[in-house]
């Protein structure tokens, strides 16, 4: 078996890899995110996806046959959205995207060892937010589920009530595009695929 090293502790990337069936093992990517000045959110999470798996590759000896790493943000009024540092942090971006449509990145990575190649690729999507009002937004807030994802919010959560439409893959905004990831893998010759298709939607119980 070849496992992928997934360069990232994201719980909800580890859940796809398991619907997949996709052996692999975890080394996160401790990279310094802010020497990345692009304010591109393509070019930004590119960058970002290829530097952790750059950094894994770097300090694995041999390296591995592969090592994949991904990066989301959201991007709205041409100002990009990443984690929320504190509650208050997290209450700006919720007021921002409120009654508002704003657009999903998510970059990928994937080290192919046999090639010696490192595959980078992106997918994006639009997605539209109800008005809130201040006792809607401090209610989400104390749900705690603003930590640690992109924009604040989790799509797989109870900020779906406030979800008005998404124009593309919900797995985008998951943090991993289950399509793009599939064909990804395929044009690569990775192995260990255990499906034969994917070519529909994750199913409503997103993770992020």
């Amino acid at each position: 078996m070849e496992p992928v090293i997934l360069a990232s502790g994201s719980p909800r990337r580890q859940e796809f890899f398991k619907l997949l069936g996709l052996p692999f093992s975890v080394i996160s990517a401790d990279i310094d995110e802010s020497l990345c000045t692009h304010t591109d959110p393509e070019k930004l999470t590119l960058e970002l996806a290829k530097r952790k798996v750059e950094k894994v590759l770097h300090d694995l000896n041999p390296p591995p046959p592969w090592i994949f790493g991904a990066d989301t943000v959201v991007t709205i009024n041409n100002k990009i959205l990443g984690k929320p540092e504190n509650r208050n942090e997290a209450a700006e971006m919720i007021r921002e995207l409120s009654g508002c449509q704003h657009k999903v990145v998510t970059s990928m990575a994937l080290y192919n060892g046999r090639k010696k190649i490192i595959d980078c690729r992106s997918a994006s999507c639009t997605v539209l937010f109800s008005s809130l009002n201040e006792s809607e937004i401090n209610w989400y807030l104390d749900t705690n589920e603003w930590q640690g994802v992109a924009g604040g919010y989790r799509l797989q959560g109870l900020a779906s009530c406030f979800i008005s439409n998404i124009s593309g893959s919900p797995s985008t905004v998951v943090g991993l595009p289950l399509n793009e990831f599939y064909v990804m893998l395929k044009d690569n010759g990775y192995p260990y695929l255990t499906v034969g298709r994917l070519d529909a939607e994750f199913p409503s119980d997103h993770l992020k």
